[in-house]
This record gives structure tokens, sequence and C-alpha cells, in this order.
């Protein structure tokens, strides 16, 4: 069965599609995507193809290896701990641009993202939880003016997407970012943003740190299962 494409350009809505299949899960890591089998699913040549796995491999979602093609990424403790670097530094930055010129029109929006994600958070909807959190980072820097930051934000948010869904995957984790979202958004409101900025410094700390425990129990289970493996007759 052929998946229809309705996007601007088949590369790009090839991209769509692929990293929300890897984001979800229908796509582990390790698999191999091969172009000849991907072109036929999505009825196009392996030209567009070729062009969306470059962008993913560009987005770090996916490798390319020689001799074996296109490659899911695995989950990377180096990755994260370089992402989240580089999240720790940019975003209070722009974030401290931003939150002194915040309108009513401003807080609405932010109002209506964290409603969003709550909602997502309470139906279980995983698709929607990297997206929204997203969402709402990007419409904390609305009014900074580093249009080269942002952009590069953009990309980390990305990457962490993939993260991001692992990460609260758990009810715990669920209800802590449902709280320090409200409570960026408060202190934003009352102007606090000095305040605001280290806290959401100690945000992204938070979820580095909870992603470490996760990323690093899979490696370590997968690891003493292959060690297992390996030993059995």
């Amino acid at each position: 069965m052929k998946v229809p494409l309705k996007h601007r350009t088949l590369s790009a809505a090839i991209v769509d599609q692929l990293r929300q299949s890897i984001l979800d899960g229908t796509y582990p890591a390790g698999s191999q995507l091969r172009q000849d089998a991907l072109g036929e699913a999505y009825g196009v040549s392996r030209i567009p193809v070729r062009e969306a796995l470059f962008q993913l491999e560009a987005e770090g979602l996916v490798r390319i290896v020689p001799q074996k093609g296109a490659i899911v990424s695995e989950l990377s403790l180096d990755e994260i701990n370089d992402v989240f670097d580089l999240r720790g530094i940019m975003e209070p930055r722009l974030l401290a641009q931003s939150a002194p010129h915040f309108t009513e029109r401003d807080f609405a929006a932010l109002d209506d993202i964290q409603k969003r994600f709550e909602k997502a958070i309470q139906a279980g909807n995983i698709s929607e939880w990297g997206q929204l959190n997203a969402d709402f980072h990007m419409a904390l820097y609305v009014h900074a003016r580093r249009p080269r930051t942002k952009a590069i934000v953009v990309a980390l948010l990305q990457t962490s997407d993939r993260y991001t869904r692992l990460q609260l995957s758990n009810t715990k984790a669920m209800g802590k970012a449902e709280k320090e979202h409200a409570h960026l958004i408060e202190l934003c409101r009352m102007r606090e943003t000095e305040k605001a900025c280290r806290f959401l410094e100690q945000h992204i700390e938070a979820v580095r740190t909870d992603l470490l425990q996760v990323v690093g129990g899979i490696s370590d289970a997968t690891a003493d299962f292959g060690a297992r493996g390996a030993s059995a007759p």
C-alpha cells in the first residue's frame, strides 16, 4: 500500500514521515532503511528518498554506513550531553531577551500550549508530547532577536524529541514537566526574568539527568542481554 504524500516537496514529505516513524518507534534503533523499499512504499524514485535520508542524518536520527546504507541511530549518552549542554547555554539567553517583551497574547499562547500538553499527557498521546514540548519552549523565545540561535535551538529540540518521549514515558516525569512548564509561565508573568532564566536552566538540566538514567539503564540492559546471549550454549 502506497503512502499518500501531501506536503510541498517529495523529499520534505518523506523526511516528515520517516522522522515520525523513527520517533514513535516504528523504526527502532538499528533498523536498516532501504531506499528501494521506501521508494516503493511512498511511490517515488530513490532520489527524494536519498535526499530525505541525508536530512535525517544531519538531524542525527540515522547514520549512513558504507555498504549498509541508512541505519536508525542508537540512543546515545554522548548525544544527550552534547544537546543539553547547548540547550542549557542558549535557551536561557533567548528567554532573557524575550520575556521582558511578553504581551497578554503571548501568555495566552503559552497557556494554550500548556493546556494541550496536559491533555496529551492525560490521553497518553505520545506522538504529540515532543512537538508540544518544542512548541512551548520556542513560544518562550518568540521575542528574542537571535534568528541563528533560534534556528539552532529548533534543531536541538528536534533532536531532543526522541529522548523527550522516552523521558516522559513515566507518570512522575510527566507530572514534573507539566508543573515546571506552569512555573516558568508564572515567573514570566510576574516579570521575574532572572528567576525564570535560572529555573529554565535547572529544568533543562533535570531533564538531562533523567534521560541519562533512562538511556543508561537501557544501554546496560542491552549489554547485559548481549553478554548472556553470547555465553548461552
